[in-house]
């Protein structure tokens, strides 16, 4: 069992940054995929980064703007968001999968995170 604790979501002006972090503790091994996903409301949860060793992957709409990063030996994930926009507004999931691919779904995640508010305004 995995547990994960998001932070550093917020309000900011669009055009602007955000960090977020998820600090994880259990049960973790370099080799699982540390991912982020996003809600919307209205909407169902997408998948926004994911990384597992060396290997990142990313969602077209954010690929430029964001960069996920991994800190193992803090048991870490990052989440850089620049040039966000209006519609990057979302709760921001932090997430563990043991798949083969890099782009879990979220019926593959393992553990989720409670979440963190982004929201940009215009």
């Amino acid at each position: 069992q995995v547990h994960l604790v998001e932070s550093g979501g917020g309000l900011v002006q669009a055009g602007g940054s955000l960090r977020l972090a998820c600090a994880a503790s259990g049960r973790t091994y370099s080799s699982y995929i540390m991912a982020w996903f996003r809600q919307a409301p209205g909407k169902e949860r997408e998948f926004v980064a994911a990384i597992r060793l060396g290997d990142t992957a990313y969602t077209d709409s954010v690929k430029g703007r964001f960069t996920i990063s991994r800190d193992n030996a803090k048991n870490t994930v990052y989440l850089q968001m620049n040039s966000l926009k209006p519609e990057d507004t979302a709760v921001y999931y932090c997430a563990v999968a043991n798949t083969v691919g890099l782009l879990p779904t979220p019926g593959e995640v393992g553990s989720w995170g409670q979440g963190t508010q982004v929201t940009v305004s215009s």
